[in-house]
């Protein structure tokens, strides 16, 4: 395992530390949240922990699963006790940017949403003095809105580019079959701003902007991992 893979598992075990017996916890997406669900996973086996997990997206739900861990809804469990999230970015304030290379936004930030306490974990790349100057910010779109909302992004300082699959067969789709645009501002002075402007937008589902949302992040590094609080 290398040195940051490392640094992602040793915050992703911190986060797991907040589970508890009978939590209802929400799952998220990518890399680093994969060992905090392996670990989750792990005491559900080996500790007889009893959990409900409601995956973020189909990667999630196919890891869960593989690690025995048993999977409710939102329809049965509307709010939850913990959400284990990452982020490709993290700002001084704990604000977000997420979905860099995933298409699950909008069922990331409705989980957010739903739980009392979002703990996030990353490596130290993520962090950033500005969310915004270490690349774009992933928007959900409607596939049908897609060209209306590319448009409008100019309006509102951005520079639109619709995300290809990998194999360049066509427009990335999202868990929600919607399209992402990756829409580049630079450092972004207002985020909340921003993000309001975009949710005006007719046929923007949701933005990569996590604004006020995440309460505890560790972040791994090659020399252990830090626990950042939002200040309230």
């Amino acid at each position: 395992m290398g040195s940051r893979d490392e640094a992602k598992r040793r915050a992703a075990l911190e986060a797991a530390k907040h589970v508890k017996d009978n939590f209802i916890v929400g799952l998220g997406s990518g890399t680093t949240v994969a060992f905090a669900i392996k670990e989750i996973g792990r005491r559900v086996r080996e500790e007889k922990l009893r959990v409900l997990g409601v995956p973020t997206s189909y990667q999630a739900f196919i890891l869960a699963a593989e690690c025995g861990i048993p999977i409710t809804t939102l329809k049965e469990h509307p709010r939850l006790d913990l959400d284990v999230d990452g982020a490709d970015q993290i700002d001084g304030e704990l604000n977000l940017i997420k979905g860099k290379g995933g298409g699950a936004i909008a069922r990331e930030k409705i989980v957010a949403y739903a739980s009392k306490k979002v703990v996030i974990v990353a490596d130290e790349t993520k962090l950033t003095q500005k969310l915004g100057e270490d690349g774009p910010l992933p928007v959900e779109v409607l596939p049908f809105a897609e060209p209306l909302v590319s448009l409008n992004m100019k309006d509102v300082g951005g520079k639109a580019v619709l995300r290809e699959r990998i194999d360049g067969t066509g427009p990335f789709i999202t868990d929600n079959g919607n399209f992402i645009l990756d829409v580049h501002f630079g450092p972004i002075e207002n985020p909340t701003g921003l993000n309001l402007a975009l949710k005006a937008i007719p046929g923007v589902i949701e933005t990569g902007l996590f604004i006020d949302i995440a309460d505890i992040a560790y972040i791994g590094s090659p020399g252990g991992v830090e626990r950042k609080e939002r200040k309230r």
